[in-house]
């Protein structure tokens, strides 16, 4: 999870080993030790953006009406209670706080020790305030958003020189509905007090707070299909109930499917779903009346354009002359795209499995994953090999920064491509 010596140099060295480390890397020089994988290409990646490692560069504040807003927008804030049952007591007791972010790295809530508070609040660690990377560098918040896993930051892995007298750790928070990260949720504190069991608790914690909101998710589920049962049985010919997010809750006339994909703008009418071909659309409280109209995908996708600009979302469009088709990509099946896009004669199992972990056996994985793809992308992909299908045009964004190309990705890959 981040702590002790995975690949570099361990978490728990002295406070002037780490900070050896630091200046050397920082100032070009071959270090004492190297840093642990994860700190190293953080380091890389805010040099390059340009942070000052003495100060960072802090965007200020947001507004009250805008945490607020920020606030009531999140799920998060309906599990709010789980995370401070799960963790403010005990950083409470360890001299610690919790703080829960966004997804953009603004913190919006902050509980605990209220003397850690004020130190935070003298290094602008408060409510509003951005911990993303290209803000104030290496911190646990900010990694976490970009590698999308638990992490913990000890002294002077901070690449900013004014957070080395702090010890951070943090895990990722997703919405189970659609895989979206949510935000952060971190525990702080005082360097000196770190300890090794603090970030397997923050990510314990953070996984017990998922699970309530998949619990919520699927009684609300429930809830649709008693309310949907009924229309459907009246309904002649295929035709589905599904939440706002694609998840099915009742059908008639078709094989139940778990989850439809839906286009970012979902619309009521006539529209194209590339794995039921034309339907229309009756919104329902809490989702969708999908009725299927029989007719396939017309041959041939036309155009594919795959959106990696953004480092923290990824998209894929569909068009043709059914009109088009925009849905935000998981991170892993951002990878595979990546790698279809590349290779347009195709990529086996046994390839992409060498492609995305490095060990061509993984080829499970990948064929899972693509089958998932391939029910949400009918007619586009191919497969013996995995491949774009003939006839579509395929347009691959790039950002503008090679490094932040997937920057959560540590596939083989991608990293050569960043390179």
């Amino acid at each position: 999870m981040g702590t002790g010596r995975l690949d570099g140099l361990d978490v728990h060295s002295s406070p002037h080993l780490l900070a050896s480390v630091r200046e050397a890397t920082l100032a070009g020089t071959v270090p004492p030790e190297r840093p642990r994988a994860v700190i190293g290409a953080s380091w890389s990646r805010v040099l390059h953006q340009g942070v000052d490692p003495d100060v960072g560069r802090h965007n200020g504040l947001l507004g009250t009406d805008e945490i607020e807003h920020r606030r009531r927008s999140s799920p998060i804030g309906g599990i709010l209670p789980v995370l401070r049952e799960g963790l403010v007591s005990v950083a409470d007791a360890a001299w610690h706080i919790m703080v829960v972010t966004d997804a953009d790295g603004r913190l919006l809530w902050r509980d605990g020790s209220l003397a850690v508070r004020k130190s935070a609040d003298r290094l602008g660690f408060a409510e509003g305030a951005s911990w993303a990377e290209d803000v104030v560098g290496t911190n646990a918040i900010g990694t976490a958003l970009v590698t999308r896993a638990p992490l913990q930051v000890h002294s002077a892995e901070h690449f900013v020189r004014t957070h080395h007298g702090w010890t951070c750790a943090a895990a990722p928070l997703h919405d189970p509905r659609d895989g979206r990260l949510l935000g952060v949720v971190d525990v702080s504190g005082p360097a000196a007090t770190l300890h090794p069991a603090t970030l397997s608790l923050v990510a314990a914690v953070t996984r017990v707070a998922e699970a309530e909101l998949r619990a919520r998710h699927w009684a609300a589920v429930e809830g649709l299909r008693a309310m949907a049962a009924p229309i459907l049985a009246r309904i002649g010919g295929q035709a589905l109930a599904v939440d706002r997010n694609g998840w099915t809750a009742a059908v008639t006339g078709m094989a139940p499917a778990d989850r439809v994909a839906l286009p970012a703008a979902m619309r009521a009418g006539s529209l194209w779903l590339p794995s039921l071909g034309m339907c229309t659309a009756e919104p329902l409280p809490g989702g969708w009346l999908i009725r299927v109209d029989g007719r396939e995908h017309p041959p041939g996708a036309g155009r594919v354009v795959l959106d990696l600009s953004r480092p923290r979302t990824a998209t894929v469009t569909v068009s043709g002359a059914a009109g088009s088709w925009t849905q935000t990509l998981s991170p892993r099946h951002a990878e595979l795209l990546f790698v279809l896009a590349l290779h347009r004669d195709g990529r086996t199992a046994a390839e992409l499995a060498g492609d995305l972990f490095g060990d061509r056996s993984r080829t499970v994985t990948v064929r899972a994953e693509l089958s998932r793809l391939r029910r949400n992308l009918a007619g586009v992909l191919a497969h013996r090999p995995y491949r774009f299908a003939e006839g579509v045009e395929v347009e691959l964004v790039r950002p503008r920064d090679p490094l932040d190309l997937l920057p959560h990705s540590v596939a083989p890959v991608v990293l050569a491509a960043r390179g």
